[in-house]
């Protein structure tokens, strides 16, 4: 792959990894109800979710995934499922305890690789963006670049996010954002419920 195919994967994947959805909102609240540190930990774990998924892809998988509907749909009901659970906790938590609670960044962290792990939508999207790129022929070296590309770009804008969104305004209206996250969590899965049945 040349350097200016590099440079096309590296753009799409960036502006795939800005694209606001429920990831965005993961990490927004992590950061807001548990600090900097959650945050950061959150855009972690979501960029070893995309790193997974990008290396499943460029390993041939993808096709696979493509192939058997019935692995697609599990990973759909899981990730609907995912998206229930955090928007309740979202709305049934009180920002002033899980402040407090969640200290070590473990929840960030599991939080943010199950909501890039339980979207099968993510391999279907990195299909596409891999697809004009891969060459039969290529070798482990250039699908471990286009994996890392992925995971690098995906880490790096969510922990961003999480650094320059943790300051203190935003946590004066931490209550309020975690609750309106809630609720964009439980529209995103009723959206997503509605769309495979």
């Amino acid at each position: 792959m040349d350097f200016l195919s590099w440079l096309q994967v590296l753009t799409v994947c960036a502006l795939g990894a800005m694209s606001p959805g429920p990831s965005l909102a993961v990490v927004l609240r992590n950061t807001v109800s548990g600090g900097k540190k959650q945050g950061v930990m959150t855009g972690i774990g979501h960029g070893l979710g995309i790193y997974f998924y990008a290396g499943l892809v460029v390993a041939g998988l993808g096709v696979a995934l493509a192939a058997a509907p019935q692995v697609e749909m599990v990973l759909n009901v899981a990730g609907i499922a995912l998206l229930v659970w955090l928007g309740y906790s979202f709305l049934a938590s009180n920002s002033k305890n899980s402040k407090e609670v969640s200290v070590s960044g473990h929840n960030g962290f599991v939080s943010g690789f199950l909501i890039a792990f339980l979207n099968p939508k993510i391999a279907v999207f990195f299909l596409a963006v891999f697809s004009p790129f891969l060459r039969a022929e290529a070798g482990l070296l250039e699908k471990t670049i286009l994996a890392l590309t992925a995971g690098s770009v995906d880490t790096l804008w969510y922990v961003l996010v999480a650094l320059f969104l943790s300051g203190s305004a935003l946590t004066r209206y931490a209550t309020l954002i975690e609750k309106a996250m809630g609720c964009l969590l439980l529209l995103l899965a009723a959206g997503l419920a509605y769309r495979i049945w």
